[in-house]
């Protein structure tokens, strides 16, 4: 696939590294009043007994600008917007918490610089932002970012829907950081070994570069910003793939790491001094749905039948209900159907559309869900199924891992078919109206359906629990709080083993989740 050539846009780096996203792994954003009312309350009750002191507490609330990495789908936009009113309830509680505490002449001088008005932070949320389909990528809205908060602001925070943020604890990390140098922050990965989808980068020693996990929220400072922003202005974003942002190449400053930017989850002994926190719970939103309202269609061909079908049957076929098998020659024993398409080397568009066209015409009108997955995707249709109650079937939902190509100047971005897609029969009944369709049989599908939702004015939803790649592809860190859906190839792994370590539902109930995470290390 054409996917997995260099690089994407020139300069993330350790830098503008954004991961997209989001459906990210669930998390419960409201904070307990009393809790964060307490730690105001003793940080504010210290500060205020040092007078002399009191330019300690120098970064005013206003100056930070909270960017949410969102996305338009009905469920995402709502975690968003619950994850905003949280940051906004923190910073107004922490106003009121001052005013009780600090002399009136203070308070002009100290965190928030309220008087008798009380300012709130500012709080964006990318798909409300997004001017096309790019800014998820971050670096289109640099120059937005400069023009609007370049003189009056500190620091653009970005996070995810689901991480969630201490206010204080920020604040008191935040000033330990000149805001008037050039900071890149956030919480360090690397590879541990050179892998395809950062493109084999840093082959020698891919430890060397670190590079931020988006779940624990990431910082720029404004003088950082403004530069970007002017580099921008002379060296446009190039036509490229965009796989994974949070590594991408590029020239760029390198990744402070800030031990208080945390994935530890709230009820951890080191929540305490962390100032975000995250979560590895799958969201679940009601009853998982039914075996029955998801269709699998698994692509395969002539000489896969008898290596990788195998292991299909012996992992995941038994959690799914509905099952077909396409490939370019009709097998009773498995069995598989023929779908009249000629296999093709890469691609595989002519198949794909072949795939939705049978689901729309002749499968049960009550099956709301097709999942499209290559015959070496291993998946967990069991946690696939607890993930889709979060999302409305009559919506036109397209998700998946989601990667991009030429968003720096108008691309569109993609669900990478590898690591499966999962399709709403609305979005597929939009799709075929539109008269959409390959332009040859080997065309690469994920990218015609991007192109072709892009069209339609429907935004993929992204989802990090999908995967294009093995486990061993990924940092252990990044992979520590999550539950994964799906793993992709069979390239140097006992796929078997891959399947039950990861992703059967008897893990779940068999080990607690520390067990979990140190059979994940070993493997």
């Amino acid at each position: 696939m054409p996917r997995e050539r260099g690089g994407g846009c020139w300069l993330l780096p350790a830098l503008l590294l954004l991961l997209p996203p989001l459906c990210a792994p669930a998390l419960a954003i409201s904070v307990a009043a009393e809790d964060a009312k307490e730690q105001i309350e003793q940080l504010v009750s210290q500060e205020s007994g040092k007078r002399g002191k009191s330019n300690q507490i120098n970064i005013e609330l206003q100056e930070i600008v909270f960017v949410i990495q969102s996305q338009s789908n009905s469920f995402h936009s709502k975690r968003a917007e619950d994850l905003e009113r949280n940051i906004l309830k923190q910073a107004e509680e922490l106003g009121k918490v001052l005013q009780r505490y600090l002399p009136v002449y203070l308070l002009g001088k100290l965190l928030l610089g309220f008087g008798d008005k009380q300012e709130l932070p500012r709080v964006l949320l990318i798909h409300q932002m997004d001017r096309h389909d790019g800014a998820w990528t971050i670096l289109p809205l640099m120059q937005d970012f400069s023009a609007s908060y370049g003189r009056n602001s500190s620091w653009i925070f970005f996070c995810e829907e689901d991480t969630r943020i201490q206010i204080v604890k920020l604040l008191e990390t935040l000033r330990r950081f000149d805001k008037s140098k050039e900071w890149f922050l956030g919480k360090a990965l690397y590879d541990e070994e050179s892998t395809i989808i950062h493109h084999y980068a840093f082959a020698e020693n891919p430890r060397v570069f670190k590079f931020p996990d988006f779940a624990a929220g990431w910082a720029l400072s404004i003088p950082l910003v403004n530069k970007l922003a002017n580099r921008l202005k002379s060296e446009p974003l190039k036509s490229d793939f965009t796989i994974d942002l949070k590594h991408e190449k590029g020239n760029g400053p390198h990744l402070t790491p800030v031990l208080e930017f945390c994935t530890d989850d709230l009820n951890s002994y080191k929540a305490v001094h962390c100032a975000t926190l995250f979560s590895n719970f799958l969201p679940v939103c009601g009853d998982p749905v039914k075996k029955e309202d998801i269709f699998v269609a698994v692509k395969t061909c002539r000489k896969f039948h008898r290596d990788r079908i195998p292991i299909v049957k012996q992992t995941w076929e038994g959690e799914a209900a509905l099952v077909e098998y396409y490939s370019d020659y009709a097998e009773t024993s498995i069995p598989t159907i023929d779908l009249g398409v000629p296999n093709t080397e890469r691609g595989h568009c002519g198949k794909t559309f072949a795939i939705l066209e049978r689901f729309l015409n002749h499968s049960s009108s009550k099956t709301p869900w097709l999942v499209i997955v290559d015959d070496d995707t291993l998946i967990s249709i069991f946690r696939l199924r607890k993930l889709l109650s979060c999302y409305d079937p009559n919506e036109p939902v397209f998700l998946g891992e989601r990667y991009g190509y030429g968003l720096g100047t108008g691309g569109y971005s993609y669900i990478t078919g590898g690591g499966g897609m999962v399709f709403s029969r609305k979005a597929i009944q939009k799709l075929l109206a539109s008269k959409c369709q390959c332009y040859s049989n080997d065309a690469p599908d994920d990218m015609v359906l991007g192109m072709c939702f892009s069209g339609l004015g429907i935004p993929i939803t992204h989802c990090p629990l999908f995967h294009q790649a093995r486990p061993m592809d990924y940092p252990k860190d990044y992979l520590a709080h999550q539950i994964p859906i799906s793993f992709h190839k069979h390239w140097n792994i006992d796929p078997v083993k891959v399947y039950f370590t990861w992703l059967a539902p008897k893990m779940e109930d068999s080990f607690t989740e520390k067990e979990q995470r140190r059979i994940r290390e070993d493997l």
